[in-house]
């Protein structure tokens, strides 16, 4: 049986990150993160305890661009340089969320050059636009189930409209009652 996967990007964040990995792990659930490389760098205790925790770690990018706006050549020079910042901090990355999820038609054979899997999602919170919690998992429920991959962020990028990451740390509270309460197991990706 498949787990539901819950998925971050933009972190790691050194004030919501924390609180979002206590959630995780109050409830015994594995998430996957798919950090900005020089954040990763610059929390690199926080990258640590995703690892020891349990959780999987993937690449985001090192410039959050989106991959249809910038040659094949600046791709390529963007992911060496996030990959070599993620091995600097202990993560040889397997997963690829690009920023968006935008693709360009050279995406693929980056990916394959660093023997990156690309990963989107199943179901978005919109958490960047800075609904409160219960809102997210009204709109989300009916998608919560096994195979499902569950898009939200634990730190803010381009185009937030929220100030901090507060309501989806509430938000992944209430998944995690949501899940155990219709025995979904919640699982990073592999």
């Amino acid at each position: 049986m498949h787990a539901l996967a819950l998925t971050f990007d933009d972190g790691p964040d050194p004030r919501w990150t924390g609180r979002l990995l206590d959630v995780l792990a109050d409830a015994d659930a594995r998430a996957t993160f798919f950090v900005i490389a020089p954040r990763a760098t610059a929390h690199p205790d926080l990258v640590a305890r995703m690892l020891s925790d349990g959780h999987t770690v993937g690449l985001h990018c090192d410039a959050h661009e989106r991959h249809s706006r910038r040659c094949a050549a600046w791709l390529r020079a963007d992911t060496a340089r996030a990959v070599d910042r993620l091995n600097e901090v202990g993560v040889v990355p397997t997963l690829w969320r690009t920023p968006w999820g935008d693709l360009a038609p050279w995406t693929d054979a980056v990916a394959a050059e660093h023997g990156l899997r690309l990963v989107g999602w199943s179901v978005d919170t919109h958490d960047w636009r800075g609904d409160d919690a219960a809102t997210m998992l009204a709109a989300t429920a009916r998608g919560l189930r096994p195979g499902a991959i569950v898009l939200a962020h634990d730190g803010l990028g381009p185009g937030a409209r929220r100030s901090d990451s507060r309501q989806t740390v509430a938000f992944v509270e209430l998944v995690t009652r949501h899940a155990a309460a219709r025995r979904l197991t919640l699982g990073a990706l592999q």
